[in-house]
C-alpha cells in the first residue's frame, strides 16, 4: 500500500486510531499508538501542564505525557529503523467484486469474497480475468467502540447449516436503499441486508479491537449493530482542548497539585504533613527546600475550593476569568507571548440594541492545545458546559498501555463577547422564557427515553440562547472576515445547572486556530472592530429562515422521538459540525430574537 498524507489536525480530529479510511486502493483502519513510529530526531512533545494533568486524571495517573503525531516520513531509508508515520491495518476483510453479473431474475449482483480469495495483488479471478475488488461497505460495531467484519455466511443462513458456496451481494432495486440490497448464496440462501439492522440480527460483540490488533480479548457481550463505514456516527474522536492562559500558580501550588489525589488530599494538618515527608519518597522529592507553612497554607486553600491556580480550576472558568480580566486597548500595544487580548472600547460599538454586553475582547494571539483521548460510534459524548469530560464516559481506548496520548497545538486569533448576568438573570425568569425552556426539556427528556445510554443533560434556557447567538454570529462575520465559515469555531461560557463553578458567567469566543497559516492572517481581529455591524446583522440572519413557518413554529422531531434542538435548521442557524462544540445540538433562535411564531422569549429585542 502506497503511503497516504493527513494532516496533523485530523488524526487528533477525524482520523484518529480506529477510524476507517477509505484510500484509492483499499480500505484502511487507523492503528493504536503502538504503531504510531518517530523517527529520533523527530519526536516533538507538546507542553501544557494544565490539560496533561486533567488528562491524567482520567486515567488515574498524576499526568500524562503527550505528542504531535508523527511527521511524514521523508523518502529516506535507514537500515533498522522505522520511518516516522502512522500505520493502518487492511480492513474490512470481506470485498465486493468489480464485475457485474445477472441473477436468474435479472438482477445485477457481484461476487461477495473473504480476502483468502483474492491472489497476491489483492485481485479475484473471474473466468480466468483478475479482477479488481472494493471493500464492502457494511460492517458491525458495537456502542463500547469494538467493530468487526459481519459474519457473511452466518447471515445469510440464518446461522443454520452453513454451506461455503458462492455468495453475492444482489441489487434488487434502483434506490441503493438497504431494503434493496440483499445477500445470495448459491445454495438458495438469500437475505435482505435491512434485516442487519434488527436487534439481534448480528449477535453479541466479541470485543473485536483490530485497530489494536486484538480481536477477541476484550469481555463486551452488547449487541452488535450494522455501521455503514463511511457514515458520520462511524467515528466520533473525544477531543478535550483549552486554550493556554499565563498561570499565576505559585511554585507550592506548582508542587502541591499533581500530587493532591494520591497524597495531599489526606493530610488535614501540619503534623501529617511532615509526617508524609518523612515516610513518602514521592512528597519529600517533590517538596524540595519549600517550607511546611507555605504548602499547608496551599493545601488549605485548594481544600476550600479558593485555589487561582490554572490545573485546579476547570477549563472555562480559568479561560474566562483570563478574558474577562483583559486590558484596555492602548497606543503602542505589541501582542506578545501565547495569549495576549484586549478589550475594544465601547465607544466603538456601542448600540441600545447591544445594552445586554458587556465587553467585547479583542485575543489578537491565542494557543490552542487539542488532544485525544478516545473515541465512540453511533453517538457522540461532548464535554460537559465547564470543558471537562466526564471520568465514566465509556470510550473506546487509543492504545493498549496508555502511555502517552496524541495533541496539536494550534495558534490563532479570536473575539470574546461578555454577556451581563444581570440580563441574563433578568430575562430567565419572565414567563415566555420559563414556558420554552419548559417545552425544550419536555422534549429532551423524550429524546433521553429513546437514548437510555446517553450522558447528555439539559443544560438550560441560559446556555441554549448563547449557543445559538453563536452560531448567528458566526454566521454573520464569516461574511467578511476571510475565513471560511467551516474555519471559525466556538466557545460557550455558561454555568451549569444546580453547580456553583462560572456562577454568573456568561460569554462566547469566537475563534479559529490552525497549525498552519490560516490562524495568524490577524482578519478575524480586524473584522471584529465592527462587532456592531455583524452582532446587528447576526439578528437579521436568526429572525427568519428559509423553511419558516415549520422552523419557528415547532420542536422539529417526530412526537415519539423528542429533540434537543427548538427552531433550528440548516437554513438559519446549523453551522459546520467541526466549529460547533454540540455537534448543531441545544439550539433555539426564538431564545435570541423574535421569530415569526414566537417573540416574546427573545434575549435579544432589535
Amino acid at each position: 500500500m502506497s503511503r497516504q498524507q493527513l494532516r496533523a489536525n485530523q488524526l487528533i480530529h477525524t482520523f484518529g486510531p480506529g477510524s476507517m479510511v477509505d484510500l484509492p486502493a483499499s480500505s484502511i483502519i487507523v492503528a493504536g499508538l503502538e504503531r504510531w513510529s518517530y523517527d529520533n530526531s523527530k519526536v516533538c512533545d507538546v507542553i501544557e501542564p494544565r490539560l496533561s494533568a486533567k488528562i491524567g486524571k482520567i486515567f488515574g495517573r498524576k499526568s500524562l505525557p503527550m505528542k504531535c503525531p508523527p511527521p511524514s516520513p521523508e523518502n529516506v531509508f535507514v537500515q533498522g529503523q522505522r520511518p516516522s508515520g502512522v500505520g493502518g491495518y487492511v480492513f474490512p476483510h470481506w470485498f465486493i467484486v468489480q464485475y457485474v453479473e445477472l441473477s436468474p431474475n435479472k438482477h445485477k449482483r457481484r461476487r461477495l469474497v473473504y480476502k483468502d480469495e483474492l491472489n497476491d495483488r489483492s485481485r479475484f479471478l473471474v473466468d480466468d480475468q483478475a479482477r479488481s475488488v472494493v471493500p464492502v461497505r457494511f460492517v458491525r460495531a458495537c456502542r463500547k467502540g469494538h467493530v468487526g467484519d459481519i459474519q457473511w455466511r452466518a447471515f445469510v443462513h440464518r446461522g443454520e447449516d452453513m454451506c461455503f458456496l458462492p455468495m453475492w451481494m444482489e441489487e434488487r432495486g434502483t434506490t441503493g436503499d438497504l431494503s434493496d440490497i440483499w445477500i445470495v448464496c448459491q445454495c438458495g440462501a438469500n437475505r435482505c441486508v435491512r434485516e442487519a439492522t434488527h436487534q439481534g440480527a448480528l449477535g453479541k460483540c466479541n470485543g473485536s479491537r483490530p485497530w489494536l490488533a486484538d480481536f477477541d480479548s476484550e469481555n463486551c457481550g452488547e449487541d452488535n449493530r450494522l455501521l455503514i463505514r463511511t457514515a458520520s456516527n462511524a467515528y466520533f474522536a473525544q477531543v478535550m482542548s483549552v486554550i493556554s492562559i499565563p498561570d499565576t500558580m505559585s511554585k507550592a501550588e506548582e508542587k502541591v497539585l499533581p500530587l493532591w489525589e494520591s497524597h495531599f488530599c489526606k493530610i488535614d494538618s501540619l503534623e501529617k504533613l511532615r509526617t508524609a515527608r518523612d515516610i513518602v519518597p514521592d512528597v519529600a522529592n517533590a517538596l524540595g527546600e519549600l517550607s511546611d507553612g507555605d504548602v499547608y497554607a496551599v493545601i488549605q486553600t485548594i481544600r476550600e475550593g479558593k485555589s487561582v491556580s490554572a490545573v485546579a480550576k476547570p477549563v472555562k472558568e480559568l479561560e474566562f476569568d483570563r478574558l474577562c480580566g483583559s486590558s484596555s486597548e492602548a497606543a503602542g500595544d505589541k501582542a506578545e507571548g501565547d495569549f495576549f487580548a484586549r478589550e475594544l472600547s465601547r465607544s466603538k460599538w456601542d448600540d441600545p440594541r447591544l445594552a445586554a454586553l458587556e465587553k467585547v475582547v479583542l485575543v489578537q494571539k491565542m494557543r490552542e492545545v487539542a488532544a485525544l483521548i478516545g473515541f465512540t460510534r453511533f453517538e457522540p459524548v461532548t464535554s460537559d458546559l465547564l470543558g471537562e469530560l466526564e471520568l465514566n464516559v465509556q470510550r473506546a481506548a487509543i492504545s493498549k498501555h496508555n502511555n502517552w496520548i496524541p495533541a496539536v497545538e494550534n495558534r490563532g486569533e479570536g473575539v470574546f463577547l461578555k454577556i451581563s448576568a444581570d440580563a441574563v438573570a433578568a430575562w430567565a425568569i419572565t414567563d415566555p422564557v420559563i414556558q420554552r425552556a419548559e417545552e425544550l426539556e419536555r422534549s429532551f427528556q423524550l429524546w433521553r427515553s429513546n437514548h437510555p445510554n446517553s450522558k447528555q443533560v439539559f443544560p438550560g434556557a441560559a446556555y441554549i440562547m448563547l449557543h445559538t447567538f453563536s452560531h448567528l454570529l458566526i454566521s454573520a462575520i464569516s461574511l467578511e472576515c476571510g475565513y471560511p465559515l467551516s474555519s471559525l469555531r466556538e466557545r460557550i461560557y455558561a454555568p451549569m445547572l444546580g453547580l456553583a463553578e462560572m456562577a454568573n458567567s456568561y460569554g462566547i469566543l469566537i475563534y479559529t486556530s490552525s497549525s498552519g497559516a490560516e490562524g495568524t492572517l490577524g482578519s478575524l481581529v480586524q473584522a471584529s472592530r465592527s462587532i456592531r455591524k455583524h452582532t446587528l446583522r447576526a439578528f437579521e440572519l436568526g429572525a427568519l429562515c428559509s423553511n419558516d413557518p415549520v422552523c419557528s413554529s415547532s420542536i422539529h422531531a417526530d412526537e415519539d422521538a423528542g429533540s434537543l434542538s427548538g427552531s433550528a435548521c440548516h437554513g438559519c442557524v446549523f453551522i459546520s459540525e467541526t466549529s460547533c462544540e454540540r455537534f448543531n445540538q441545544f439550539l433555539d433562535r426564538s431564545l435570541v430574537v423574535p421569530t415569526i411564531d414566537r417573540g416574546n422569549a427573545a434575549f435579544f429585542k432589535p
